[in-house]
């Protein structure tokens, strides 16, 4: 079996938003020379997470509103006390750092409207890094 691996970095530009990556992770399968087999896509930061969705402006938004609804900023959480983000490390640990996608002929298989996404949930940052790891043969 063959692993290829390679690290791209992001810029984001607000607290919370959704980055589409699809490109970068088809750009990366391809280089990999690998035909079949698994695309892993994780983020290296516990504030942020990857994501499968359509990419779709009313359907980011709402994504962005229900992580507010359900890890609000100023609900007094604990970890607040240090780094005034615990919404952002909650949301990371519940949405998930890394998402797996079939790889068939060289190609991520994705659905139809379906996009990988970086979410940012503690910016703006800059050098978020991103693993897309491919193996197969």
């Amino acid at each position: 079996m063959k692993v290829f691996t390679r690290r791209i970095s992001l810029e984001t530009g607000r607290r919370r938003e959704l980055i589409n990556i699809t490109k970068e992770v088809r750009r990366v399968v391809a280089e990999s020379g690998i035909r079949d087999g698994l695309c892993t896509v994780y983020t290296m930061h516990s504030t942020s997470s990857v994501i499968v969705n359509e990419d779709e402006s009313g359907l980011k938004s709402d994504v962005i509103a229900k992580i507010g609804e359900d890890f609000p900023r100023d609900r007094g959480w604990a970890h607040n006390r240090i780094d005034d983000n615990a919404d952002s490390h909650l949301a990371g640990a519940y949405l998930g750092p890394s998402v797996s996608i079939p790889v068939e002929g060289g190609q991520p298989d994705l659905g139809t409207w379906q996009s990988v996404f970086f979410l940012e949930l503690d910016g703006p940052r800059s050098g978020r890094k991103v693993v897309i790891q491919v193996m197969g043969e």
